[in-house]
């Protein structure tokens, strides 16, 4: 049964396969379930059904995604987005967490729009080749970057002074701030436990990469989870965690974000000041290019090298009508994802990066992402126990799938600096401004300058106008804020 849904034979993989990839995929991204609760609940939003509705909204979107696009990627609330929703949205717009709320269900259902009216496939038809393999670099970047930084391997120096404290009202330490360009990255002292673990961990992701081993980057996770156990890196205190896990005061709490983006404090005031409408537009904007940016990135790095999606689907795509292709039902996944996420209460859902660690385990079918939606359905019950599972022993994953990924540079000609100077600043900004969307727009703005410095309008794809348009304004809108 599974072999005939799936395709498992005519894909390549096995049950055996794709279950090991999704739980790499799980154990790579869990940390969502911990970071979202903690980085929203700023806002004021019950922590506890932020925790739930995180569930809720990856389990809906990773099911969509491998039930009806069979393909191996996983869905959650996205890490910077909902930096935005929180930072910018609520704390520096002034927005309710009920308005922002609604922004993103809105955005989902614009999503879901240019999904179905081709607007997204038109934008990936005219993305240039040179910048689709330096997409699929740089994100290869971003993610060792992503390995990196949770492996503890760096520290940020800044000068006194050069930074803003968001909130300067919570307590000490317990407040993110914004540094300016004088915060310069070093290589940690390795004196710290953790950094240590981080160490073998890789040492141990190498072995079982290099040897080949079957299902070796997932026990490459649980063994460094067990050394990190073993050593007293992790603690073990289940009173406190199950205290703080309480699925049941979950479900309570959830009442009180379920349905917030549609009332009087959401939806129905989100409008009411006639003068902030074009505000509130531009900011809907900003949440709708990243994530739809985010997403296609994703699949575009991930998803050509590995065959995913195969040229077929790439033809159906492109000239196909309706809902015809692996892509398109893929898209309609995603968009569905964020706005489902917004009825029950978190920033907006997107296709994980970290997908390209259950990809690297030899997920090819949607089986991998049923696998991970499964697990994300027994963390309910089992949070405590994923809190076992550190982030060093995931980052080393990161880090070799990321260096992997690095492969799509040697189709990039850089002798020609028509193609160099674009795939270069969109892999560079990918990684270094932690911003797949980002690196995108970086590289669509330098493509078509280049192009304008050639003489070469007729190259510029009308797509890429309009995006560089919205980008452009979309970088306006935020530096007035």
């Amino acid at each position: 049964m599974l072999e005939k849904f799936f395709k498992l034979k005519e894909n390549g993989t096995t049950v055996g396969t794709e279950v090991m990839a999704g739980l790499t995929t799980f154990f790579a991204m869990s940390y969502i379930l911990f970071v979202n609760p903690s980085i929203l609940g700023q806002t004021g939003m019950p922590t506890q059904a932020v925790f739930l509705a995180t569930i809720i909204a990856s389990v809906i979107g990773t099911l969509i995604m491998g039930l009806y696009a069979n393909v191996p990627y996983a869905q959650a609330p996205g890490m910077g987005l909902n930096a935005f929703f929180t930072f910018t949205v609520v704390f520096a717009l002034g927005y309710t967490w009920q308005q922002a709320l609604a922004m993103v269900f809105i955005c989902g259902i614009i999503n879901i729009i240019i999904t179905v009216t081709r607007i997204r496939k038109a934008i990936m038809k005219a993305i240039p080749l040179s910048l689709q393999h330096a997409i699929g670099g740089g994100i290869g970047i971003f993610i060792a970057y992503v390995g990196i930084k949770n492996a503890g391997l760096l520290q940020f120096l800044s000068d006194p002074g050069a930074y803003v404290v968001l909130d300067d009202k919570a307590p000490v330490g317990q407040s993110s701030i914004i540094a300016n360009s004088s915060a310069v990255p070093e290589l940690v002292k390795f004196n710290n436990p953790g950094v240590l673990l981080a160490l073998v961990g890789i040492v141990i992701t190498m072995f079982f990469v290099l040897k080949n081993i079957r299902g070796g980057i997932l026990l490459s996770i649980l063994l460094t989870t067990l050394i990190a156990l073993a050593t007293g890196i992790v603690k073990v205190d289940f009173s406190t965690l199950l205290q703080e896990n309480n699925i049941a005061v979950a479900f309570k709490e959830l009442g009180t974000t379920f349905g917030a983006a549609f009332g009087k404090e959401g939806m129905g005031s989100l409008f009411a000041d006639s003068s902030k409408i074009p505000q509130v537009c531009m900011t809907i904007l900003a949440f709708s290019l990243s994530d739809t940016f985010d997403t296609l990135g994703t699949f575009i790095g991930t998803g050509r090298k590995t065959g995913i999606f195969s040229e077929e689907d790439e033809k159906a795509l492109e000239e196909g009508d309706g809902v015809s292709s692996k892509m398109d039902r893929a898209l309609i996944a995603d968009a569905v994802a964020t706005s489902i996420g917004a009825v029950f209460g978190t920033s907006n859902t997107t296709t994980y990066v970290e997908s390209a660690a259950g990809i690297g385990a030899g997920g090819r079918t949607g089986l991998t992402s049923v696998v991970v939606a499964a697990m994300f359905m027994i963390s309910s019950l089992f949070s405590p126990v994923l809190a076992l599972v550190p982030t060093q022993a995931t980052a080393p994953v990161l880090i070799i799938v990321g260096m992997m990924m690095l492969s799509s540079f040697a189709d990039i000609e850089w002798s020609n600096l028509d193609e160099a100077i674009p795939a270069f600043f969109t892999s560079v900004f990918m990684g270094f401004a932690y911003s797949i969307s980002y690196g995108i727009a970086a590289g669509f703005i330098m493509f078509t300058l280049v192009k304008i410095i050639r003489g070469k309008f007729s190259e510029i794809h009308i797509v890429i106008w309009i995006v560089d348009i919205l980008f452009i304004a979309n970088f306006a809108i935020l530096a007035m804020l």
